[in-house]
C-alpha cells in the first residue's frame, strides 16, 4: 500500500490538475513535512492500535490521515487546505477518505466513520456534528493522539482518579470468571453487594491467566462529570493498553456502554443483572464476602499473626477498603508517632473510610463496650450482636440459613426501653466496634405527606447504607414501623403500604439496622420475626447506678474536703444513665465557674435541678447543702 506521503501528493496534484488557487502553498506544506513520514514509533503505535481494536487496514489508514493533524503543523495546514480551508483545519470526512485511497462516497463515510464503524464505535475518532456526513470534520481522541506521539503516555487525570490498586483473593468464583475470559466472554458481570470481594475475584482470575488488567472504581468519578464519557474513557484506556478492564460500580451505566469496549470487561456491581437492559445477557458471578480467616491474612503484613489481626478481622471490610485503610493507619500512626499500628488505630481508619452522616458532635470520638453500663442481661445480647456481625460471613459460606428467596444476609435489633437508658449509646458502640459509622434516620426528611414519596426517601437511606458500609440507625422507630391498623381511609391504606415496604426491603438489607423504641409492644409484629436480636435497656437498678456515677465521675478530679459520695448518689437518685450523665455535666460546670474542684455540693444540687426539670420530686434522702 502507498505511504502517506504519497497519498498525500496525489490529492495534492489532483487538485492541481484542476486549477487549484491554494497549490503553491499545499505542495510547500508537503515538502515541509519531509522525514517525519518515516516515523518508526508512530507507525508502530498505528500497527499496535490496529490490532487492539481490531481495524482493518483501510480504518488503520483512515486513522493514520486524521492523527496528521495532530502529530505535525504542516500535517495540520495541508489537511486543512486540502478540506477547503484557508488555513491549518481537521480533515474532512471526505478528504480522510480520498487520502486513505477510499471513494469520497456517502457509502464508504458510512461504512468507515459512521457511529457503528469500529473506529467510532470504540472512541478512536470523532465525527459529531449536524453537517453532512462526508463535510463533518474527522477528530481523533485526544487520549489516542497523546499515545500515538508517545512520550508521557499516562492516562488522563480524570482517569487516574477512578484507578484502583484491587488486591487479588482467590475466592469462589475465581475459576468461573477465568474460564469465561479464556473462552472470549467479552462481558462478565459480577454482583457484589455489599463488601463483596468482587474486584478482588476479578483481578484473582486475571493474575491466573497472566492478562493484564486495569480496574477502575465509578464511585471514585467527580458528581459534576459524566458517567457515561467516564466508563468510554476508561474502555479506551483499557484498549490501548491491551487490558482487561475491570470496572467497579458498573450499575452506575447503561449496560450497553459495554459493548463500545475492544478488551473484554469484568463488570462488579452491586446490582444483579437486569434482563430489561439493552445488552445480551452476560455471564453472571456472584461474589462472597470474605471470611474472617481471609480478613485476617490480609490484615497480617501490617498487623502480625496475633490478637490485633484477629480483632479487626470481624469488620465487614473489602480487600480493596482493607488496603486503604491500613494505608491510612499506617500514616496516621506515623504522625502521632507511635511505632506500631494498633487495632484501634485501624477501627479508627476504618471509621474515616464509611464516613456518612455520623451523628456525633465530634466525628474522633469513639466508645467500646467498657463505655456501656448495662445489667450482664442487655450487656450480653450487644455482645452476641457484635458476634453475629463479625462471624455473619462464616455462617453465609456454610449454606442459605438465612433464608432462600431474596432474603439477604443483613441484621436486625430492636433496642427498647425508658429514655436515657443507653440505647443510642449501644448502637455507637456496635458501630465503633465494626470500624463503621452510624447513619441515623432523620424522620423528618423521610416522611412525606405525599403518596410513594416515603418509600423513595427510604429506598434512598438503605442505598446510602449500603453504599457506605454504614450501621443503619431508626431513633423512634414507632414512626415508621409502628402497628399496622385498620383499614378506615386512603391514609390507613398507605400507611400499612409504608409497613409492607419497610418489611420487604429490610428482608434485602445485608447491613445491620438497629431499631430504638421507648416502648418495645408499639412495633409491628410483623417486625419481630424479622428481628435477630430484642434487647431490653430497663431503668437501672442500684447496683448498675453505682457503677453508672463511678463510670462518668471516675476521670474527674475531685474535692477531698467534700468528696463525691457514689453510692449515697446510687441510693438515693433513681434515674437513667442519660440523666446521670446529665447531672454530672451540670456539677461540673457550676464547679468551673466557682473555680474549685468538684464537690458532693455540686452534685447534689444538679440532682435537685435535674428533678425539677424532669417535674419529678428531689429524693429526700439528698437535700441541698447550706450555701449560705
Amino acid at each position: 500500500m502507498e505511504t502517506l506521503a504519497v497519498r498525500l501528493a496525489h490529492a495534492v496534484a489532483r487538485r492541481v490538475e484542476a486549477g487549484w488557487s491554494g497549490a503553491a502553498t499545499a505542495e510547500a506544506a508537503l515538502a515541509a513535512l519531509g522525514p517525519e513520514f518515516g516515523d518508526v514509533d508512530l507507525e508502530a503505535a498505528l500497527g499496535t492500535i490496529a490490532h487492539q481494536f481490531g481495524l482493518s487496514p483501510t480504518d488503520a489508514s483512515i486513522l493514520e490521515v486524521a492523527a496528521l493533524a495532530d502529530q505535525s503543523v504542516s500535517g495540520h495546514l495541508l489537511l486543512g487546505l486540502l478540506s477547503g480551508d484557508p488555513g491549518p483545519a481537521r480533515p474532512s470526512v471526505a478528504v480522510a477518505l480520498e487520502v486513505a485511497g477510499l471513494p469520497a462516497d456517502a457509502r464508504a463515510a458510512r461504512a468507515h466513520l459512521g457511529p457503528r464503524s469500529p473506529l467510532v464505535h470504540y472512541g478512536l475518532i470523532d465525527t459529531s456534528g449536524i453537517d453532512v456526513l462526508l463535510s463533518r470534520r474527522v477528530v481523533v481522541a485526544d487520549r489516542v493522539a497523546a499515545h500515538l506521539s508517545g512520550g508521557d503516555d499516562l492516562p488522563p487525570q480524570r482517569v487516574l482518579t477512578m484507578l484502583l490498586d484491587a488486591v487479588p483473593v482467590e475466592v469462589e468464583g475465581t475459576t468461573l470468571v477465568a474460564s469465561a475470559l479464556s473462552a472470549g466472554q467479552r462481558l462478565v458481570w459480577v454482583h457484589a453487594p455489599g463488601a463483596g470481594a468482587g474486584a478482588a475475584m476479578a483481578t484473582a482470575a486475571c493474575r491466573r491467566l497472566g492478562v493484564a488488567h486495569l480496574v477502575a472504581d465509578l464511585a471514585r468519578l467527580d458528581p459534576a462529570s459524566s458517567v457515561e464519557q467516564a466508563t468510554l474513557d476508561i474502555l479506551l484506556e483499557g484498549g490501548l493498553a491491551g487490558s482487561v478492564v475491570v470496572l467497579v460500580g458498573a450499575e452506575r451505566v447503561r449496560a450497553d456502554v459495554y459493548t463500545r469496549s475492544a478488551v473484554p470487561v469484568i463488570a462488579v456491581s452491586v446490582e444483579p443483572w437486569d434482563p430489561q437492559w439493552p445488552a445480551d445477557l452476560p455471564l453472571t458471578v456472584p461474589a462472597p464476602r470474605l471470611s474472617v480467616a481471609e480478613r485476617q491474612a490480609l490484615w497480617a503484613p501490617l498487623l502480625g499473626d496475633g490478637d490485633a489481626s484477629r480483632e479487626v478481622s470481624g469488620m465487614p471490610l473489602s480487600p480493596e477498603q482493607i488496603a486503604i485503610v491500613g494505608r491510612h493507619a499506617t500514616t496516621t500512626a506515623a504522625l502521632h508517632g507511635e511505632d506500631d499500628v494498633t487495632a484501634e488505630r485501624v477501627r479508627h481508619s476504618a471509621r474515616e473510610l464509611s464516613r456518612g452522616r455520623s451523628v456525633r458532635a465530634n466525628a474522633g470520638s469513639s466508645v467500646t463496650l467498657d463505655d456501656l453500663v448495662l445489667p450482664p442481661a442487655a450487656l450480653g445480647e450487644v455482645q452476641r450482636l457484635l458476634d453475629w456481625a463479625r462471624y455473619r460471613d462464616e455462617v453465609a459460606a456454610m449454606g442459605p440459613l438465612h433464608g432462600k428467596g431474596g432474603k439477604g444476609i443483613g441484621i436486625c435489633a430492636l433496642f427498647s426501653g425508658p429514655p436515657g437508658t443507653g440505647k443510642t449509646l449501644a448502637a455507637h458502640v456496635v458501630a465503633d466496634s465494626l470500624g463503621m459509622d452510624l447513619y441515623q434516620v432523620d424522620l423528618s426528611s423521610i416522611v412525606d405527606k405525599y403518596i410513594g414519596e416515603t418509600e423513595k426517601n427510604l429506598e434512598r437511606v438503605f442505598q446510602e447504607a449500603e453504599a457506605t458500609n454504614a450501621v443503619l440507625f431508626f431513633d423512634e422507630a414507632d414512626a415508621l414501623f409502628g402497628s399496622r391498623s385498620e383499614v378506615k381511609d386512603a391514609k390507613d391504606r398507605y400507611a400499612n403500604q409504608e409497613i409492607a415496604y419497610l418489611l420487604q426491603r429490610m428482608e434485602q438489607f445485608d447491613g445491620i439496622t438497629v431499631l430504638a423504641s421507648n416502648l418495645r409492644g408499639n412495633i409491628d409484629p410483623a417486625f419481630a420475626r424479622r428481628l435477630h436480636f430484642m434487647v431490653a435497656f430497663p431503668d437501672p437498678d442500684e447496683p448498675t447506678r453505682q457503677r453508672l456515677w463511678t463510670h462518668h465521675l471516675e476521670d474527674l478530679a475531685t474535692d477531698p474536703d467534700d468528696p463525691v459520695d457514689v453510692v449515697r448518689l446510687a441510693s438515693a437518685v433513681e434515674l437513667a444513665g442519660g440523666d446521670v450523665r446529665n447531672m454530672v455535666l451540670t456539677a461540673v460546670y457550676a464547679a468551673v465557674a466557682e473555680g474549685v474542684p468538684l464537690g458532693m455540693r455540686h452534685v447534689t444540687e444538679s440532682v435537685h435541678r435535674e428533678h425539677i426539670k424532669l417535674g419529678r420530686r428531689p429524693p429526700a434522702g439528698l437535700p441541698l447543702p447550706d450555701r449560705s
